[in-house]
C-alpha cells in the first residue's frame, strides 16, 4: 500500500469530534493518531478491516481507524467517501 501511495497522505478534510471524544481524548492523542490515520495505519483493526481501508483508500470509500488512549480508552477515526470529513468519536457514540 505504502508503496502505491508513497508521500502521499490521506486527505482528511474538515475534522470534527463528538463531544464525548473531545471531553475524553487529549488532543496531543489525536494529533497523534490523525497522523498515523493519514499515513495508511489504521491501528487496531483485524486484518481483513485493514485489506479493507487499503482497498477504500484506492476506490474512494469510507475508512475506519480504531486506536486507545492512553487510558485505554477504545476510539475510531472516521474518513467519509467523499474525504470532505473526518470524524474522532467513541464506539458509544455510534
Amino acid at each position: 500500500m505504502k508503496a502505491l501511495l508513497k508521500n502521499k497522505i490521506l486527505p482528511l478534510g474538515c475534522v470534527v469530534a463528538t463531544p464525548s471524544a473531545d471531553d475524553t481524548l487529549f488532543s496531543v492523542e489525536i494529533e497523534v493518531v490523525l497522523r498515523r490515520h493519514q499515513n495508511y495505519d489504521w491501528g487496531e483493526v483485524s486484518e481483513a478491516d485493514w485489506r479493507s481501508n487499503n482497498e477504500a483508500v484506492l476506490k474512494g470509500f469510507r475508512i475506519l481507524s480504531a486506536y486507545r488512549s492512553t487510558t485505554g480508552e477504545k476510539f475510531w477515526i472516521i474518513t467519509e467517501a467523499g474525504r470532505s470529513v473526518t470524524t474522532i468519536l467513541l464506539p458509544s457514540d455510534y
